[in-house]
């Protein structure tokens, strides 16, 4: 062969070769991360499912952590109430027979509670208690809206029918002014609901569900009961969760979560559930920044742009503000009144 012919060879061996090292470098770009393979343990390690709360962390925060409340009962400043007068008090059971088989009038929950004669307190009826008065109630609004007169129509239909099988007598509110207070209500909580939510993208390599659920749970969160979701769980058990955590569904349940790429993540925090001594924001900026370091991420908003410190600064100067007013109003985050308005 010539020169030429041999030169033309070499070049395009280089070139072949060059495609082939750009081929696997775009394989291995694109590939998701994995999590790390645990290493061999000579003594038991407590499971990354079990979370463990830092007292220490709330100790300068000037709040006190959530306090075990009683079971939410009906509420003047929430719900419409209607009185039912007893001829004689009613065991427990009796009044369980008679109660409506659904427990919500419209899109509004709806109840039925008991004076308890022994203790003379408002409570839900129990098997083997009497109770000398009762009382309906349905709420008057919550994120669905407010009680319109079709729903306190239903409300009273619904309470008479209780009423007639027990042999009591209602005492129905005004239906006007009580669909005006839940109007009232509803623009209220319309003015004070916020429900936060940052966005992690990915700068370079996606991740793999499992490597997500790794570092996430490095930083307390756990798995819940629906697929490609985690959360921070509250410092009591039964309270709303503290933050989420969220992926594509469909990827969590995926026949080899390996070969799944990522390219994003939300972290979630529902205002009015949560209480502020648990430093929820804080704690959502934390994970946010600890995540993107960790994980090759950028924190954005929902529309992509990205949030600097400054930026979650005035989130978090916005949300003392918003803490403040609904103290004010007895709906304070995390109460069982702000619970239930914001649900």
């Amino acid at each position: 062969m010539s020169p030429l012919q041999w030169g033309l060879i070499a070049t395009g061996v280089l070139v072949l070769l060059a495609v082939l090292v750009q081929n696997y470098w775009l394989v291995r770009r694109n590939q998701p991360r994995l999590p790390d393979l645990p290493t061999p343990q000579t003594e038991p390690v407590v499971g990354l499912n079990e979370p463990t709360l830092d007292a220490a962390a709330f100790d300068d925060t000037g709040f006190a952590l959530p306090v075990a409340e009683k079971k939410p009962s009906l509420d003047a400043l929430i719900d419409t109430i209607a009185g039912i007068e007893l001829d004689a008090p009613l065991s427990g059971e009796a009044v369980l027979a008679a109660m409506p088989p659904t427990r919500r009038v419209g899109s509004k929950p709806f109840m039925i509670e008991g004076l308890n004669a022994a203790t003379q307190r408002w409570e839900f009826p129990t098997a083997g208690q009497r109770y000398r008065q009762l009382q309906a109630g349905v709420q008057l609004a919550n994120r669905s809206g407010a009680l319109n007169d079709i729903e306190f129509s239903e409300f009273v239909v619904k309470s008479q029918t209780f009423c007639d099988a027990i042999g009591g007598t209602p005492d129905f509110p005004d239906m006007r002014q009580e669909v005006a207070r839940a109007r009232e209500l509803d623009q209220f909580a319309s003015d004070h609901d916020a429900q936060l939510s940052f966005v992690l993208r990915a700068r370079r390599a996606a991740w793999s569900p499992s490597y997500i659920q790794q570092m996430a749970a490095k930083l307390g969160f756990v798995p819940s009961a629906m697929a490609g979701r985690m959360v921070v769980p509250a410092s009591l058990v039964g309270l709303p969760p503290v933050l989420s955590l969220g992926f594509e569904p469909q990827d969590a349940l995926a026949d080899d979560p390996t070969q799944c790429a990522l390219r994003q993540l939300s972290l979630s925090l529902d205002v009015p559930q949560v209480d502020r001594g648990e430093r929820p924001f804080d704690r959502m900026r934390e994970a946010a920044l600890s995540l993107a370091r960790d994980m090759d991420g950028l924190v954005t908003d929902d529309n992509e742009v990205a949030l600097p410190a400054e930026a979650m600064d005035v989130i978090a100067a916005e949300l003392e503000q918003l803490y403040a007013a609904l103290a004010q109003h007895e709906f304070a985050a995390g109460s069982a009144l702000a619970r239930r308005l914001f649900s």
